[in-house]
């Protein structure tokens, strides 16, 4: 696959691309070759690769609308998308394990999906996930050394040259944050200081062995959000073969015996079936990506039945091994107020709870202004400070997605049962112990006053760790990849047991990668597009 370059003026290439789209969605056929379900980070790169094919006919469809909005592309308003229409708003079951807890879990909804209101950190995740992912699947192609190929191809990396691990001639922009914060270099002597190697940028080297401190990488380019649909499926917009459905929810995957022939959607209160004559991607996410594939008859047969939906597959592990980061979040006050920069977070940190570890299970990353709990919030929060949001960056827990109704318009029950596995409490004290460690150092001292989160002499016990607790919207593994009877695809990406029907988002996943999952999606999608590509002879 070769990235095609596009000229011209842009202002014009966006009004083809706004009236194209506009006569495709106001004519839509009966029957698409390939129809894509979800336009988030995984679902973006796959219309993308399967479009560049004029000969294919590609429907993408996103339940959420344009992503044409300040609080989008405005890289310090990110924050201002929790919570709003451009997020699902998903909540957790309450969790005895964090006091009765329920947490909050934002996901992207529209164009781009998470790749669209996240934090813009990119973070290829380290070569100890891929080699695991490789093993699960029998597939040396999920390996690291296969998946670094794929990250330099698709990279345009603005920073030091780096040959080895970088590219810079591919469709994703990456740079390192521009003039940093000095809260974002304090991050990273403190980490020198405690013995933390210190790394030229973070998605090299340094996630290859026992971890490191950089200034972050992030999908920021000339100021703006440059997300994964903006990267990919904005330049290919104006084509006569790709056709971007917004404000459309995929109710259900529609069969014809074993095999999936279409879709059943609702949009503007209607409902229609359109049907694939080829295939069928599911790329909703790790919360709605069972969903659909419960609700289309794929699943565990006693919860189906329960809710009356006609058996295709049993595949008891849908919904299943449901992961996510959990970050205990430990806040400090500033001396003099510091405006945040670029997106609020600009360095990161990977380390081990244990020194015997060989890879890294912490995570670490600095944002410029306080994210306290619903629950630590109550110690107090400083009307200017600044947050280490760390967490386990290889929980042991596992929580499950599984129906409430067969109705689709009813979400479905999250139980994420983090902090369930004894080992994760464990981590999580070393986790806040470092952070202390960190932000109580010689360099934070020019920039803070105290540590107001826990507080100083504060001890750190279970019941702050489970106040603390909350989510870094990571999830995944709820369709996973593999062979074993939990399994729900295989290696490439095709559902176990029907066919023309594939998954590609972060629900494949075995286990959550160590850091965010942004630039692992776009991985899973160009490894998605390649299989259908060479399946189908579309090279």
């Amino acid at each position: 696959m070769t990235d095609t370059n596009f000229s011209g003026d842009p202002g014009d290439q966006d009004r083809r691309a706004r009236e194209n789209q506009a006569q495709r969605c106001a004519n839509l056929k009966p029957a698409y070759d390939f129809i894509v379900c979800g336009a988030g980070a995984a679902g973006s790169v796959i219309a993308r690769r399967l479009a560049e094919n004029p000969a294919c006919d590609v429907l993408l469809i996103e339940a959420g609308g344009s992503d044409e909005a300040e609080a989008v592309l405005d890289p310090a308003l990110w924050p201002t998308n929790l919570g709003s229409e451009r997020d699902w708003g998903f909540e957790t079951e309450p969790n005895p394990h964090l006091d009765g807890r329920a947490l909050s879990m934002s996901m992207g909804k529209g164009l781009g999906g998470g790749s669209s209101i996240n934090v813009m950190v990119w973070a290829r995740g380290h070569r100890s996930d891929w080699d695991h992912f490789a093993a699960q699947s029998s597939d040396p192609g999920w390996g690291y050394d296969a998946v670094l190929d794929i990250y330099r191809r698709i990279e345009n990396w603005q920073g030091t040259p780096d040959p080895q691990y970088r590219g810079t001639a591919g469709p994703v922009w990456v740079q390192p944050a521009r003039n940093p914060s000095p809260l974002a270099g304090a991050l990273l002597d403190a980490a020198g200081a405690l013995g933390i190697p210190r790394f030229d940028n973070p998605n090299g080297r340094m996630m290859e062995g026992a971890g490191g401190a950089a200034y972050t990488d992030m999908l920021v380019r000339d100021g703006r959000r440059h997300s994964l649909y903006r990267a990919y499926v904005q330049p290919l917009a104006d084509r006569s073969n790709l056709t971007i459905l917004t404000d459309t929810l995929v109710r259900r995957v529609l069969f014809n015996g074993s095999r999936a022939a279409g879709v059943e959607i609702e949009r503007a209160g209607a409902i229609a079936r359109i049907t694939a004559s080829t295939e069928i991607v599911a790329s909703t996410g790790a919360i709605n990506t069972p969903k659909l594939l419960m609700l289309s008859g794929l699943g565990e047969r006693d919860q189906l039945a329960q809710y009356g939906i006609p058996l295709v597959q049993h595949l008891p592990g849908v919904g299943r091994n449901l992961q996510d980061h959990v970050s205990f979040g430990c806040t400090w006050e500033y001396r003099e107020p510091l405006a945040p920069r670029n997106s609020g977070s600009e360095a990161t940190l990977y380390w081990k709870s244990r020194p015997e570890l060989e890879t890294p299970d912490l995570l670490f990353c600095q944002v410029e202004f306080p994210v306290p709990s619903e629950r630590t919030a109550l110690r107090g929060v400083p009307a200017h400070g600044w947050t280490m949001f760390a967490g386990l960056a290889q929980p042991h827990s596992r929580g499950q997605v599984r129906l409430a109704s067969a109705d689709p318009s009813v979400p479905p029950i999250v139980d994420a049962n983090m902090m369930s596995d004894p080992r994760d409490m464990e981590a999580a004290r070393a986790c806040v112990k470092l952070c202390r460690d960190l932000g109580n150092s010689d360099a934070f001292k020019p920039h803070v006053s105290r540590e107001a989160i826990p507080g100083a002499g504060t001890d750190i016990d279970d019941a702050f760790l489970r106040d603390a607790a909350v989510t870094y919207w990571h999830q995944c593994g709820t369709a996973k990849m593999g062979l074993d009877d939990m399994s729900v695809v295989d290696a490439t990406l095709a559902v176990h047991g029907v066919e023309g029907l594939r998954v590609a988002d972060g629900s494949i996943l075995p286990r959550v990668t160590t850091g965010n999952t942004q630039a692992p999606c776009a991985i899973i999608g160009e490894r998605a597009a390649q299989m259908l590509r060479g399946k189908h002879g579309l090279q």
